[in-house]
């Protein structure tokens, strides 16, 4: 299913007033916005948004992002061909072998990056470090939610799905400017939410309308 709503903050006030996260028990992919991680529900990160992240590094001549790159894009394949075999899961010797590698490439990644220990520093007071570093701390950090997609085949490598529903959101705030009252970016986020449904369960959008305005509007039901 898809939700859309309109609220001021895009921090926790305005995925509270959603509605979902919090009460969600399930898996949330994410780009690690902090905000979601305030949320008591299993967290997985999106591997989309970390090979874009890689990839300036690996243009740079880094052999650890490029080489990190080839390692989510392998285990992403041995997924998919576990799956099209109907297995549950990979052998647990190949996902030690996947786990021994990426551990491996930090450890490179760390050697060719290491921490600044001198001003300038952030707001909360520790030194600044450069992007490189803070990536890799992230994907050390959060190892268990990078490689979620390998150890559980039910939540996915990204979070494409959820970037494809929002990119008619933005082009209708880029191309057709911003809404002129709050109840029209409702109605809007509404109705557009609802033929988005309806498409991901593969509904007829036209009779789902029709139905709507005669006041017997298509139902729809949770994945």
């Amino acid at each position: 299913m898809t939700s859309y709503t309109c609220h001021a903050s895009r921090g926790k006030k305005g995925s509270d007033a959603a509605g979902v996260l919090s009460s969600f028990t399930g898996t949330a992919v994410h780009d690690a916005w902090c905000s979601y991680g305030q949320y008591g529900c299993q967290h997985s990160l999106c591997n989309a948004h970390h090979l874009r992240e890689l990839i300036p590094f690996a243009e740079e001549g880094a052999v650890w992002a490029k080489d990190l790159i080839t390692l989510l894009v392998e285990i992403k394949t041995a997924v998919e061909r576990a799956q099209s075999q109907e297995r549950k899961r990979l052998s647990p010797l190949l996902e030690a072998h996947f786990e021994g590698r990426y551990q491996k490439l930090l450890g490179q990644g760390y050697k060719a990056n290491p921490p600044k220990k001198e001003p300038p520093r952030d707001k909360r007071g520790r030194p600044k470090q450069t992007p490189a570093r803070n990536l890799l701390l992230r994907l050390d950090t959060n190892r268990k939610q990078v490689l979620a997609f390998m150890c559980d085949f039910a939540i996915p490598f990204d979070n494409n799905l959820a970037e494809r529903d929002l990119r008619m959101i933005k082009l209708r705030q880029k191309i057709s400017g911003g809404f002129r009252t709050l109840t029209g970016a409702e109605t809007f986020c509404r109705v557009r939410g609802y033929l988005s449904t309806l498409r991901k369960q593969g509904k007829n959008i036209l009779t789902a309308l029709e139905g709507v305005f005669r006041g017997t509007p298509e139902p729809v039901t949770p994945g």
